[in-house]
């Protein structure tokens, strides 16, 4: 009965650890795909020679020819479940609909 009880609350300490280490790895994950969507973006501004206050989209096939596969990472979702979009200019960094949870550059 005592090892019953030991088990249930190691349990009880460990599982929220390991939650809370999920959700930093999603929001660290969703962080490195935007800053390879950035660089993407900017190197493709720069090699059309566009100006910072030019817009983009997250669809031209110009500028997924400058990611792996041609494809935005993780298939154009966050891990944490959000959505990339396309930041208001070049200049502008591109973002994650979960934005509010850390999911920002």
């Amino acid at each position: 009965m005592i090892v019953v009880a030991i088990i249930g609350l190691l349990a009880a300490i460990a599982i929220p650890n390991f939650v809370k280490a999920r959700a930093t790895a999603q929001k660290n994950s969703c962080i490195a795909n935007l800053k390879q969507i950035d660089g993407a973006v900017q190197q493709w501004a720069l090699e059309q020679k566009k100006q910072a206050t030019d817009t983009y989209a997250l669809t031209d096939t110009t500028l997924l020819s400058y990611l792996k596969g041609s494809v935005l990472p993780g298939g154009g979702t966050c891990p944490g479940g959000g959505s990339y979009s396309a930041g208001a200019t070049i200049s502008g960094t591109p973002t994650c609909s979960l934005s509010g949870s850390g999911h920002t550059l």
